[in-house]
């Protein structure tokens, strides 16, 4: 009765705040109940190299169905981001229903690039606001082992004749040697910035930041050299590389010549297995049904640029978001920003002028990687993680899509605030 008097009184009298109106609580708001990832490992050698996508997928919602203490049956839909296999709406509607979720419930896959596991949770959002659906799931996973997203021809003329078209086949390499030579990022520029990265990583791994955003996985894993399978429980992050140095990154040999100098293995997010999940509906649902509320989802939006250097997008999403919802970024007090590479997160940060301190404060792809379906989702648990431990509210993720866009969204923590 409460909140639905507050509800009242804010649209009588409206506030001139931004940050006063999405804080605000109302039964239709739609909340998270649940976020939790898998480990993040390394491609073709880590913990989930033998596990294929459907493997990942049932895994991961077996883990949503055991800890959100919900009946399977309540969840009407699951969207699933995923950039590399053209196969995954299939293994999304198996896998749910291999974790114990109804054959009522519904399933569908979405590729949105490197934002997918963000769309996919703004689908299910939209799908629960409109009345569409009451619970659903939005989540994101890949497996960068089993393959990646190249293209395996040229457009036909009528694109690659307009140079912008064109321009949509770069390899991602050469899009972040792009922003490095246009906006002068030089390699020291990135390479401090990654050694940050890596040593965030480290301190949030030793301190235990990451253990209550991860649940185990248990798979199986086999020998390259002999064959020999075994039985593991993956519990942290594998690429992570404790002790690394701004002196070692500068030794290593640039990755994309000849496009530039600047890109390498080192300041470049790594090659990852990984999967994560959000389960969503209003307020009032999960009121009802005796769930905790751990954040509110505010919304989510998306922008276009030059395709060349696509990976600044989040300097042109991140705007047009705060002025969505009448905020700056004084107002944030967590940032996720995806380190595709570390020009375009240096000039995001720099462009935005965003406080370092209050981005990726656990590091970020550069350190643990970016399973390209993932990283919309995964960032979105990091990031309410990071809220909780420090008592933050306000959340923003944002990524750079790879045929130039950006997304950007934006969460209220509610939990331990």
């Amino acid at each position: 009765m409460t909140e639905r008097l507050k509800s009242i009184v804010s649209q009588i009298a409206p506030s001139t705040s931004g940050l006063a109106t999405i804080t605000t609580k109302n039964p239709d708001d739609i909340v998270i109940t649940l976020a939790v990832r898998t480990p993040l490992t390394k491609g073709h050698k880590g913990g989930l190299k033998d596990t294929p996508l459907d493997g990942i997928l049932v895994k991961t919602l077996k883990q949503v169905v055991a800890r959100s203490n919900l009946d399977p049956a309540l969840v009407e839909d699951i969207c699933c981001g995923n950039v590399s296999d053209s196969k995954a709406a299939y293994y999304v509607r198996a896998a749910m229903l291999g974790a114990g979720f109804p054959n009522t419930t519904a399933g569908s896959s979405v590729n949105r690039f490197c934002s997918s596991g963000l769309k996919a949770v703004q689908d299910i959002a939209n799908q629960i606001s409109v009345g569409s659906i009451e619970i659903g799931i939005g989540m994101g996973v890949e497996s960068m082992t089993a393959g990646g997203d190249k293209l395996e021809r040229p457009f036909v003329d009528e694109i690659t004749s307009v140079q912008e078209g064109n321009d949509c086949m770069q390899p991602m390499g050469q899009t972040s040697e792009n922003v490095g030579n246009d906006f002068n990022i030089s390699r020291e520029r990135q390479d401090r910035f990654a050694a940050e990265s890596y040593r965030r990583a480290e301190v949030a791994q030793k301190a235990g930041w990451f253990d209550d955003e991860i649940v185990p996985i248990t798979t199986t894993i086999k020998d390259p050299k002999t064959g020999e399978e075994k039985t593991v429980t993956l519990t942290k992050d594998e690429g992570i590389r404790p002790g690394t140095t701004f002196e070692a990154l500068q030794k290593i040999r640039p990755a994309f010549l000849p496009h530039g100098d600047k890109s390498h293995a080192g300041n470049s997010s790594q090659v990852t297995d990984g999967c994560a999940a959000v389960l969503l509906m209003k307020r009032s649902t999960a009121q009802k049904l005796g769930q905790p509320i751990l954040a509110k989802y505010v919304g989510a939006t998306v922008a276009g640029l030059a395709p060349r250097i696509m990976g600044i997008g989040p300097s042109v999403a991140i705007p047009k978001l705060l002025t969505k919802f009448n905020i700056t970024l004084d107002d944030v007090d967590i940032i996720e920003i995806n380190e595709a590479f570390a020009s375009m997160a240096v000039y995001c940060q720099e462009t935005l002028k965003i406080d370092p301190a209050k981005m990726n404060v656990r590091g970020g792809a550069i350190a643990l990687g970016h399973p390209l379906g993932c990283t919309g989702s995964r960032q979105i648990v990091t990031g309410l993680s990071e809220c909780r431990r420090q008592k933050k509210k306000v959340l923003l993720t944002s990524m750079c899509i790879g045929t130039g866009m950006g997304m950007a969204g934006l969460f209220v923590n509610e939990q331990n605030v």
